[in-house]
């Protein structure tokens, strides 16, 4: 079973050829081909699910500055430049200077190799696509603005080229969404997690997101009113979806009871409504309020909504970590998952270490049909009612936290490892196995020594190359914990 998303991923993308004015004399039919190449590459970007905005091919310095406010207008998340034969970087010094988006070099030559015997000059300037790339590079690096990447093979049948487009779209639709999105604040720091603490407005100025401070009054509001046509399809949706078996070994675990099931459909419902009002794309939260109060209820059983959401691309982030919010939107939109996760016990024998947290989950990522338990007390926090439980797809997983540094400024501590089959603890809290290189004990140390918050967002494949890029073009320090090189030094 699959959640669907609340929102499609798109994201606009910018595409435009360059060359040298003085061939389409000198060669005729050459600008043609030049143009049908710059066609094919649109074709070939659209099937990655993206939105292209054209602008012809610029040729030399005054079609580049006629382009540059067409650019600007069109609100770009990404800018392919097609190398379509050689240029000079007068067509592109004025973008590189200009444009505050991430400016992507394709050079992907129609042959794999010249036919030498019969080789003319035409045929080497329809293959040129190369020729004026370190032109171009050095030029940027020189305006200050080092172009985001350069993507380097043939056109057609060449599958690591095309991965590579793919994973800028990917990465664009990431953008799209960060820099337009409206992240929810509400409550306050669980008391004592010095590592939750975070500006808003340097949030904003990292990401481009809009930080949205919301009362829980505001879902409370709903929550009271209690539509029962919506609390009884949710509890129809919740059973479908979810098992509920009989305890096993936790003497806080009992079977989901019709109150909890109750309680999480009220509150799921109020909160897809609170949502709505507010025009949300995520929500980060903590808040406990008094014993005993209709408040105290709604606020610690926002874990099966709330979890419904993240599946569905909404993240929400419990303990107020809105920085993890972030690294979970980062994962729903590279398409890769993304769960509220922390670490839990070693495993010294099989060499792992389980990773995971009482909510909220990204459902689609599980290996079977999660199952819910009602849990006489959430430990460590206030409150009762239904928690989730599942594993994570076995194979290759990758995790992202976002810290803070000594400056006040944001780093991405990323890493790949492997989750591995084995038995979780059936305490209605979400585990996984996680095995990562070389070993458990030195990966936990570099890991931590890395300054990552205690959360991070975990994922399924392995993207620490797409989140790199990100962290790029964010300007934002990366460091990934598990690269070769790394374990090869030791």
């Amino acid at each position: 079973m699959r959640i669907e998303r609340r929102k499609p991923l798109t994201a606009k993308v910018g595409i435009v050829g360059v060359g040298h004015h003085t061939y389409w004399a000198q060669f005729d039919g050459l600008l043609d081909e030049m143009y049908r190449k710059l066609a094919a590459f649109d074709v070939k970007v659209k099937a990655d699910g993206v939105e292209t905005v054209t602008f012809g091919l610029l040729d030399n310095a005054a079609s580049a500055y006629a382009a540059l406010p067409k650019m600007k207008a069109a609100d770009l998340d990404l800018l392919f430049v097609d190398m379509v034969t050689y240029a000079t970087s007068s067509t592109f010094g004025v973008l590189a200077r200009d444009l505050n988006v991430p400016i992507v070099l394709v050079a992907l030559q129609p042959l794999r190799a010249m036919p030498y015997a019969q080789a003319k000059t035409y045929t080497q300037l329809c293959n040129d696509d190369f020729c004026s790339v370190p032109e171009f590079t050095g030029v940027a690096i020189r305006m200050g603005h080092p172009v985001a990447d350069v993507v380097l093979g043939v056109r057609e049948n060449d599958p690591i080229a095309d991965a590579e487009i793919a994973n800028w779209c990917q990465i664009a639709k990431v953008l799209h969404d960060l820099r337009r999105a409206r992240i929810g604040l509400m409550g306050h720091v669980l008391e004592a997690m010095l590592d939750m603490h975070v500006d808003p407005t340097a949030v904003t100025a990292a990401f481009g997101c809009h930080v949205a401070v919301c009362e829980s009054d505001e879902i409370l509001r709903h929550y009271l009113a209690e539509d029962r046509a919506a609390v009884e399809a949710m509890k129809a949706r919740i059973l479908n979806f979810f098992d509920t078996p009989d305890p096993v070994s936790d003497p806080i675990t009992t079977k989901l009871t019709d109150h909890d099931l109750e309680v999480a459909a009220r509150v799921a419902v109020a909160l897809e409504a609170f949502i709505r009002a507010r025009d949300l794309d995520g929500l980060a939260y903590y808040y406990e309020a008094l014993p005993d109060t209709p408040m105290r209820e709604l606020v610690t059983n926002l874990i099966v909504g709330n979890s419904l959401l993240t599946s569905a691309g909404f993240p929400m982030c419990g303990e107020y970590d809105i920085k993890n919010c972030l690294a979970m939107m980062i994962m729903d939109r590279l398409d890769i998952g993304g769960s509220f996760a922390e670490f839990h016990p070693i495993d010294f024998d099989r060499d792992t270490v389980l990773v995971g947290h009482d909510g909220p989950h990204h459902l689609n990522i599980a290996s079977r049909k999660p199952v819910l338990r009602s849990l006489k007390t959430y430990h460590g926090k206030p409150g009762k009612g239904a928690g989730v439980e599942f594993n994570i797809k076995e194979g290759p997983i990758t995790m992202l936290s976002i810290g803070v540094k000594a400056d006040g400024k944001f780093k991405f501590v990323i890493a790949e490892g492997e989750s591995m089959a084995g038995p979780i603890p059936p305490t209605g809290n979400t585990n996984t196995h996680g095995k990562f290189k070389p070993d458990v004990r030195t990966f936990l140390k570099r890991w931590v020594m890395e300054g990552p918050t205690h959360h991070f967002a975990l994922g399924v494949g392995h993207h620490a190359n797409e989140l790199v890029k990100l962290a790029k073009v964010l300007g934002i320090e990366a460091a990934v914990v598990t690269p070769a090189e790394k374990t090869a030094g030791l």
